[in-house]
């Protein structure tokens, strides 16, 4: 596919500065650009390559005023990032896609399959298992029985989904994603602990994404739910009975304990950890390797363990870094302070 400066222009409604004419049939970082490719600046870090770049053209927000001779040709905006994220959807939606059974699937009778469904070789539908319009289920994934899955969702290789889940609409569940396994329920007694049946399940509302090797277990009782627009990155863990808000965003590592309540909105970022049974109110941020051990307000800002405000979680970090010379003055003024009381004391 090829397109000209004109036709983005048009579609993401920028203003051009230099040839309309020139055209495009790839992407590239702005410091990797290459002849035919379109590359973006919005960061200032990156100002000093668009210099050098080899890029056709350049997406740029409006404010961009060049201080040097430019030679792509510049498609200015309002926001740069959201434009390319635009072009980036369209060359997304046009790619050639997958559609038709492989022979070497496994699905149930009882199963219950869309149009222009894809199915990979390997992957297995289960008995009663309900798969939406559009959908596309890659190689080796497993669907349970009675799952339920939206149209126009993906589910890429060793995706499994346990028994009577359901996924909703326009989600993407990535490489190794696991959904519906037990909650990490188990009673001590006498000689041991004894395992709770997990008789919940996962409910997944539609336009979610969850990166790979991410673990949503099912509850013990009712459902562990994931609203819509929510984002999880790779490698994080959602317990048993934990409800998160629509459009929340997590980064990779963290973890969330049984039974707690994240709002709508909320950020955390990587290696975030949260305790069970509390509540985070809608757009909270939380920063990076944080931990919630009680209940958080709405529209908070937090960081360290346990998190607190920001400011002064830096002022304590500062103190931290000082703890060993502070530890080695006051050996060095207890030493005073005794050979002082031994003078005082003869």
């Amino acid at each position: 596919m090829e397109f000209s400066a004109k036709q983005i222009a048009e579609y993401i409604h920028g203003e051009i500065v230099g040839n309309e004419h020139a055209t495009v049939h790839t992407f590239a970082k702005i410091e990797e650009g290459v002849p035919g490719a379109i590359s973006f600046l919005s960061n200032p870090k990156y100002t000093h390559y668009i210099y050098t770049t080899q890029s056709t053209i350049v997406l740029v927000n409006k404010d961009f005023e060049p201080e040097q001779p430019v030679s792509a040709t510049l498609i200015k905006v309002d926001n740069a990032y959201e434009s390319l994220a635009q072009l980036l959807t369209l060359y997304e939606q046009n790619k050639p896609k997958k559609t038709g059974i492989d022979p070497l699937a496994s699905i149930a009778p009882t199963a219950k399959i869309g149009k222009d469904v894809y199915i990979g070789p390997f992957a297995c539908i289960e008995a009663g298992a309900e798969i939406g319009d559009n959908a596309c289920i890659h190689p080796h994934v497993t669907v349970g029985s009675h799952v339920k899955i939206g149209s126009n969702t993906t589910l890429y290789p060793h995706v499994t989904i346990y028994q009577d889940c359901r996924i909703g609409n326009n989600c993407i569940l990535h490489a190794g994603c696991v959904i519906g396994a037990d909650g990490f329920g188990f009673a001590p007694s006498a000689e041991g602990y004894d395992k709770i049946p997990q008789i919940g399940i996962v409910v997944i509302e539609d336009n979610v994404e969850i990166g790979a090797n991410t673990c949503v277990d099912r509850a013990t009782m009712g459902a562990t739910i994931i609203h819509k627009g929510v984002k999880l990155d790779n490698l994080i863990q959602i317990a048993h009975n934990v409800e998160i808000g629509s459009h929340t965003v997590m980064a990779s590592q963290g973890g969330v304990a049984g039974s707690a309540k994240i709002g709508e909105w909320c950020v955390f970022a990587g290696q975030v950890g949260v305790a069970g049974h509390i509540k985070v109110g809608d757009r909270v941020t939380i920063g990076a390797q944080s931990g919630i051990p009680g209940n958080t307000k709405s529209g908070s800002t937090l960081m360290g363990y346990p998190a607190i405000d920001p400011k002064l979680f830096a002022r304590s970090a500062v103190i931290y870094k000082k703890l060993p010379d502070m530890y080695e003055d006051m050996r060095r003024m207890q030493k005073e302070l005794e050979e002082l009381k031994k003078q005082l004391n003869k």
